[in-house]
Parts: C-alpha cells; structure tokens; sequence
C-alpha cells in the first residue's frame, strides 16, 4: 500500500529524498537565504532612480529641491509618499512663497515635526541649509529690519570753498554760527579750511548721541527743551530711545569758545585799562563798518534792553575803529562786555566794542579810522562770537545815554 502511495506522488517522494540527503536544518537555512534573495532584488529596483530627461527649452520653474520620495510596501509594491497630513494644513495659509518665515509655516503645520530634515548634500555638490519640508520645499526665512531711526538722515554736509566762513555758511542753513561750531567739534577759527566736510544740523541746537543712561525725558530736562520738541525734530515717533542714535535737539546750548588770553599793545600814553581824555571835537562824517571779513550780519539790533546792535562774524575777525579818536579804555570789564575798547571821538560821541577775543590797542592811543582796536569773540555774558557794538552819547556810564548805531553807520 505505501509503495502506491510514493507512486501516486512521485515530487512528494523526491522532496523527502532531498530533504533526506541534505538533512532538516540546511533545508530551512536554503529556503530563507532564497526569501532574502528576493527581497533584496526587490529593494534594488525599487530605489533605483528614474533616467535624467529633457533639457534647457525655458525659464523652468522654481527651484526645488526634492527629499524622502516614495517606498516599498509588505507586498513588494513601489508606492509613493504621501506628503505629512500636517503639510497639507498648509493650504490654509495659501501657496508657499518666499515671503513666508519659517516661524509662519511651524504655525501652520503645528509643529516642527512636520518640517522635514535636512537633506544631505551629495559628494562634489554645495549643501543647501534649511529648513525644508518633507516634500522638499526649502524654506526662505524674511529678514528682520534692524535699522533705528533717528536724527543722522537729516543732517547735511558742505564742503568749505575759499571765501567762506563759519557765520555766512550757518546763515545760509538758517542755523546759529554755535551750531556749526558744536556739530563738528571745532577748537578754533583756524579748523575752517577749503575742502573740509562739515556737518549741518537740520535745526539750531546740539547734536547728540545717546548713551545707555539716556531717556528722552532725562535729554528734555537737562538741555531744557520740550520732550516733543525732540522727536519732531529728528521726525521720530517712537520716544523709546537706543543706544547710539543720533539726535538734533533744538535750541540747546554747548559750551561757549575759549576765551583766549587777550593781547593788548601797550603805548606811551597809557596802559591797558586806564583812561584818557577824549578830543575836544568830532570831526564829523559817517562811520565805517566796525567788522572786517565776509559773511558777518546784525543777529540783533538795538532795541529796549539791547542798547546797541550785535554783528555776529567768525571768532577772531578784525575789529576796526569806526572813527578816528582817542582810545579811553582797553580792557576786561566785569559789566557782562568782556574784553573791550572805548574810543571817544569828539564833541561827547564814544563808540565801544564789548567780546572781543583780543586787544589790540592801549588806553590812551590815538586811532584812525578803521584802525585795529581787538578781534571778534565770545567773553563775557555772549553766546556765539560776535561782536557788541555801542554809540553814546554823553560820558559812557557817567551820565551819557545809548543810540542806535545805525543813525551813524
């Protein structure tokens, strides 16, 4: 009977045979190096990436650059990649563009999950950072604007020409000669040279730069301005200040030019700071013009409380004698004047020239017309070189009275 059955099944009996011949445990160990034969193959073809075609017909496309793709399933069949279902959420927020931040689409998505990693540059080829998404979609973050705004945009510059001076070039700006003087740190009237860059604050006053300590409360108070005052003039809205921005605050006031030691000519007839006695008359005759140099104007006249007018000019400018007459007084004078000459001329008509940064004659000198007498400066009670010029009438400050010069100019 088992001799039919072998017969009836002739493949059975050869698989005992073999199995009988190569023994139990090797049978097994050949069937499964078959199973992994075969699921390697199947890996291989599946990977294997598809042939480069086309060519450069147009612009293209945007650049993308391509991550993860598709796989195998337990089946052996090639699948694609789904993108993550967190990507899709994306279409919430409408098509990626360059102007989304990588903060924007973590938002969209949920998560930095769903953000992809970064792929890996191949051999001989320049990486590309991050971030991507898992469809390979590279991410263009928005750059942050850093800048600060303050008073530096206003500010001008001129290049000095020959024949300028610091006082024509303020007048022309509409600011005060000081300003000029502050906004560029000068130290005498020799810094003014041709060819040199200045700059021009958009308003008269000083400019700063804050420092750590700074508050636009704490800049108000102590130059004495409205705090409002200050952001409309560097045209800011924000009243936060920076550290280092740079403000125009208007109206303030620096520290006044060194007054230099004077230099007084002392003569036979006198000395400096004594006195003389005037001409018997006037000779009559208008006077000349008291300041030499271009670019001086009146920044005051005389009017109450003012009794004279102001000629504001380049500090160390020439001062002239307006008339020919006696100097009376060379000197300082703690009456606000500074540094100062008198001249009387005659018939009881002085003239005075009060913050001047130099003497250059002695009382008791006889001086001509347009002679000499100092040099424009800041001394005494002055803001801004210029100089102060007077015509009494009558002994100065000894029963005479002041008029206004112009009537003699």
């Amino acid at each position: 009977m088992a001799k039919g059955i072998a017969a009836a099944h002739p493949t059975r009996q050869a698989r005992i045979s073999l199995i009988a011949r190569v023994g139990h445990d090797r049978t097994v160990a050949l069937v499964a190096a078959g199973i992994l034969l075969g699921a390697s193959v199947v890996s291989v073809s599946a990977s294997r990436p598809e042939p480069a075609t086309g060519g450069p017909t147009g612009p293209g496309s945007e650049v993308r650059i391509a991550v993860g793709g598709g796989g195998v399933d337990r089946g052996g069949t090639i699948t694609e990649a789904d993108p993550p279902p967190d990507v899709r959420s994306l279409s919430r927020i409408g098509a990626i563009d360059d102007s989304a931040s990588a903060s924007e689409l973590r938002s969209a998505v949920g998560s930095d999950d769903a953000l992809g990693p970064q792929p890996e540059a191949a051999a001989g080829e320049v990486g590309v950072e991050g971030p991507f998404l898992d469809d390979g979609t590279l991410l263009k973050p928005v750059a942050v604007n850093t800048t600060v705004a303050d008073g530096s945009g206003l500010m001008e510059t001129y290049k000095v020409k020959a024949g300028d001076t610091l006082t024509g070039i303020a007048s022309n700006y509409g600011v005060s000669m000081m300003t000029l003087w502050w906004a560029n740190s000068l130290k005498s009237k020799d810094d003014l040279h041709l060819g040199q860059v200045l700059t021009i604050p958009p308003v008269t006053g000083l400019v700063v730069t804050v420092k750590a300590s700074d508050t636009l409360a704490g800049l108000a108070a102590r130059y004495k301005v409205d705090e409002q005052e200050i952001l409309d003039a560097n045209k800011l809205e924000d009243p936060n200040l920076v550290v280092d921005q740079v403000l125009a605050i208007p109206g303030a006031i620096g520290k006044a030019i060194p007054t230099p030691k004077p230099q007084v000519t002392r003569t036979s007839a006198g000395s400096r700071g004594g006195s003389s006695r005037a001409p018997a008359s006037y000779s009559g005759g208008a006077f000349r013009w008291p300041v030499s140099g271009g670019g001086n104007y009146i920044s005051q006249y005389f009017h109450y409380g003012h009794y004279g007018i102001d000629i504001a000019a380049d500090y160390g400018s020439p001062v002239r004698a307006a008339g020919s007459g006696t100097v009376i007084f060379a000197g300082w004078k703690g009456n606000g004047g500074g540094y100062q000459v008198w001249i009387a001329h005659g018939s009881g008509l002085y003239s005075t020239y009060n913050h001047m940064s130099a003497i250059s004659v002695g009382s008791g000198q006889g001086v001509s017309e347009g002679q000499q007498v100092g040099r424009v400066g800041q001394s005494g009670h002055a803001t801004g070189s210029h100089l102060h010029f007077e015509v009494w009438r009558g002994g100065i400050w000894d029963g005479g009275s002041r008029v206004n010069p112009l009537a003699y100019l």
